[in-house]
């Protein structure tokens, strides 16, 4: 070979590089701004998976207290059960996205 050639086929691979790298680049920059909102769209899942759940809970129990009274409240035991509902909705929504991120991640790198 001569020493062109040689040439030719290391500015080939360097270019080849240099564009795999600015592909990267525009990769993470567009990347980076998707994980911002999607960060800020996953919080207000979050909150509002928790906080539905648990006014519902409440304001049927205030219901039932007019309705049915008991010797416990209503009130507090569906605002508690409407908590719990809210936060398991919330850790699936999180564990859902976490997965999908490094699911995401992973052929990313391959």
């Amino acid at each position: 070979m001569s020493g062109k050639t040689v040439n030719k086929k290391r500015g080939k691979g360097f270019l080849e590089q240099v564009d795999s790298k600015e592909k990267q680049m525009l990769h993470a920059r567009n990347e980076e701004k998707r994980s911002e909102w999607r960060g800020f769209g996953t919080f207000g899942m979050v909150g509002w998976s928790v906080a539905v759940p648990t006014v519902l809970g409440a304001v049927l129990g205030l219901w039932l207290d007019k309705r049915y009274p008991q010797t416990f409240s209503w009130t507090l035991t569906l605002l508690l059960a409407g908590l719990f509902v809210g936060c398991a909705l919330a850790w699936q929504w999180i564990d859902k996205e976490n997965k999908s991120m490094h699911e995401h991640k992973n052929k990313k790198d391959e």
